[in-house]
């Protein structure tokens, strides 16, 4: 079975070609890091005129990379939700619109169901049940994974995403966007105990996260030193803010499996890349008897390659979507009350266990 995987939640226009859900054909990644980047941020408007623009190549490049045509293609997968709606909806045109022409069956995928699934496009990779972490810039969030699409949300952030809060540091600081990737480059230069920044643990069996205190800790450090016309020593300011996050991340998804019983923890999304998070973790498992698993870095970040693959454990149950089915901001995995355009089929949505 190949499958087609089109990702557009946010600021990459990403197609992929994956063959029975286990062999990446290919995975194209166009970034908008250089149109965003003097604004510090994503602009909205500008990712779905970004995305208007690239969706053609990429998914040319994807199809030609990987050797087939849209005729060998057997099902479409596409980003339905969460995400910038305007984003998504460009995928999700262009993926009815293929589908439509081509008589190409499609689904629409929960992006963070993509992330959760990405560690079995290693080629070791976690059984079931086990613990995610998927830690980006727009979640962060704890899961028990108890199949290919049951799923039971354990904790997620109640402000600030992990990846959120670097973007924000980074801007307080004067860095390049997006700040995560110069923040981990410059923090291996600092002392990560030179600055006392605080923790957010949300009492001791909390699994949620909150990051805003820690970025306004470190906002008001910086304008407190500069006030006063002392230097701030970047690398130290980085390595101590980097360390808080990780520190939290990491004690909080140990204590989720403690808690279930389960001694097998996947790390996935954006913040999955970054160097301190992935080595302090392992060496927490490795401490707690607990196995971790994460993809590889081109893996953590938004792609499509992740998207096909959870789309085909959809066509696998012989599900597809209706052509009436719109984009969501809002995933109901963290929202379980939240039914995508209340028309999307029941046999498309994860499933969560209470």
């Amino acid at each position: 079975m190949l499958i087609l995987g089109i990702e557009s939640s946010c600021d990459e226009t990403a197609a992929a070609v994956l063959r029975d859900g286990r062999t990446v054909l290919s995975n194209v990644i166009n970034s908008q890091v250089a149109v965003h980047s003097p604004y510090g941020g994503v602009v909205p408007e500008l990712a779905s005129r970004k995305h208007l623009e690239n969706i053609y190549p990429v998914v040319e490049a994807a199809l030609s990379q990987a050797g087939v045509t849209l005729d060998d293609i057997d099902g479409l997968a596409v980003t339905q939700g969460p995400g910038l709606v305007g984003a998504l909806l460009v995928g999700l045109s262009f993926a009815k619109g293929l589908s439509a022409v081509k008589g190409i069956p499609y689904v629409g995928v929960d992006h963070i169901v993509g992330h959760l699934l990405s560690p079995f496009l290693e080629k070791e990779h976690p059984e079931f049940p086990y613990i995610a972490l998927v830690a980006s810039g727009g979640h962060s969030s704890i899961f028990l994974v108890i199949d290919h699409t049951t799923i039971r949300p354990l904790g997620r952030t109640r402000d600030d995403a992990a990846g959120e809060a670097f973007d924000k540091v980074g801007k307080i600081l004067g860095l390049e966007y997006p700040g995560g990737p110069v923040i981990s480059r410059l923090a291996e230069k600092g002392n990560p105990a030179a600055i006392p920044f605080p923790r957010a643990w949300l009492g001791p069996d909390s699994l949620d996260f909150s990051f805003s205190g820690l970025k306004t800790a470190v906002a008001n450090y910086v304008h407190q030193r500069r006030q006063k016309n002392e230097p701030v020593d970047i690398p130290d300011v980085c390595a101590s803010f980097q360390e808080a996050v990780v520190e939290v991340l990491c004690k909080k998804v140990i204590m989720a499996a403690q808690q279930q019983g389960i001694s097998t923890i996947a790390l996935a999304g954006g913040v999955a890349a970054n160097s301190r998070l992935r080595s302090t973790l392992k060496d927490l498992g490795a401490s707690h008897n607990i196995k971790i698993f994460m993809p590889s870095r081109e893996l953590c970040t938004d792609n499509a390659a992740m998207i096909a693959l959870a789309g085909f454990y959809h066509f696998s149950k012989k599900a597809t979507t209706s052509f009436d089915t719109d984009a969501y901001s809002r995933s109901p995995l963290l929202h379980p009350g939240f039914a995508p355009n209340g028309s999307s089929p029941a046999s498309l949505e994860p499933r969560l266990e209470s």
